[in-house]
């Protein structure tokens, strides 16, 4: 199958212009996206109609949190010409579901959507030019390979946003022009889903994003309330990163060792180990051994003074096959509950610079299209003070 390149979409204006903009260049992505998710919902107990219900329920909470998130995806259905309802599945399919499990049956609480990703990133010291790196694996439903966008957001009230999400989201992994860089990962553990209300975690990412400076991006994550597990790790050019564990009443972060983080799908920090149960290695029992075999592949151009890792490294360590299908780069293959999981998306950054390579199913598809963003160095500079 020959995959096209991740489209680039320039949003700029108001919220509402540039969710218009955004349904307007990418109709047929928001429309497969919304379909693929609302099948595997009524495959699950969850009709339109609850659906409609559980979406309205949401908005006071993002508005709470940023009302100009609710206006932007009004703007995205009016653009895409599909309902409000289904513009707020692609940004908070998890909890949405979550909620409307919670009532029929607990045990299938966020099972519907086995999650993955094998992210990394080096401080200047550990790379070859002195500049920051960060990437990821995006291992999601295979058919997400198709409705992958990234967005290029111009701001009139912050830094500029370069994100990768899937068509109708308004963010996931991606980069600002003060230097921040984000990735995502999937964590499960026995308190999901139990407390509430909570902000749902792609308009958490999109306000790491909008941070003009690296404690704003902190502050977010550490102060917002959530409703289920998820890791976010956090860079800025300046040379700072860190990693964050999340469950929904608590945050336990790491840093880089001798420069260099590698995290999967399970939980790694001593203290959360401690204190809670991780229900994800069920789902996704490779994770304990991914992020390993990243580190492992990185780890030996790490030196004294100054390390030689460079974007090509974290290419080649992105692409590792170990144990296929269950590998760093995963094939298409069906889940453990049957549903067609692969990598959907390699992503590659230098926060600094602005630039983000982007592959769509890489164990298949090897072709990378580079996108831009101009740094703002002043910001940068003022961030890194």
């Amino acid at each position: 199958m020959d995959y096209q390149p991740f489209p680039l979409i320039d949003l700029s204006g108001s919220p509402r212009e540039r969710g218009r903009q955004h349904g307007q260049a990418a109709p047929e992505r928001i429309k497969r996206g919304i379909a693929l998710y609302a099948e595997s919902l009524l495959k699950n107990g969850v009709d339109w109609n609850e659906l409609e219900r559980r979406a309205q329920a949401m908005v006071p909470i993002v508005e709470k949190f940023d009302p100009s998130y609710v206006e932007e995806m009004r703007g995205i259905a009016d653009g895409s010409g599909q309902p409000f309802a289904g513009i707020m599945l692609m940004n908070a399919r998890t909890e949405m579901v979550a909620a409307a499990s919670r009532r029929r049956a607990p045990a299938t609480v966020e099972k519907h959507f086995p999650d993955g990703c094998t992210a990394a990133l080096a401080l200047p010291e550990a790379s070859a030019d002195g500049v920051l790196l960060h990437g990821q694996n995006w291992d999601w439903r295979a058919e997400c390979a198709e409705t992958g966008v990234l967005l290029r957001i111009r701001r009139d009230d912050g830094p500029d946003i370069l994100t990768f999400t899937e068509a109708g989201g308004l963010a996931r992994s991606g980069l600002n022009s003060a230097g921040i860089g984000l990735t995502a990962n999937a964590l499960q553990c026995d308190r999901d889903y139990e407390r509430g209300p909570g902000v749902p975690l792609p308009f958490i990412r999109r306000k790491v994003l909008e941070s003009a400076h690296l404690a704003e991006a902190v502050h977010t994550i550490f102060a917002t309330p959530k409703l289920g597990s998820n890791h976010m790790a956090v860079s800025h050019a300046g040379g700072q990163a860190f990693g964050f564990e999340c469950a929904p009443d608590e945050t336990f972060w790491l840093a880089p060792e001798r420069g260099l983080y590698v995290h999967a799908n399970h939980w790694i920090a001593e203290p959360a180990r401690a204190k809670v149960k991780d229900t994800g290695l069920a789902e996704t029992p490779c994770s304990i051994y991914r992020d390993k075999r990243v580190r492992e592949q990185l780890a030996p151009k790490l030196e004294p003074g100054r390390g030689k890792l460079t974007l090509e490294d974290f290419r080649h360590a992105f692409f590792d096959d170990y144990a296929s299908p269950w590998s760093v780069c995963r094939p298409p293959r069906k889940s453990v509950r049957g549903q067609m999981v692969a990598t959907a998306a390699m992503i590659l950054m230098r926060p600094g610079e602005g630039h983000l390579e982007a592959c769509p199913m890489p164990a298949l598809n090897k072709r990378f299209t580079t996108y831009s963003l101009t740094p703002d160095r002043t910001a940068q500079k003022q961030a890194a003070e």
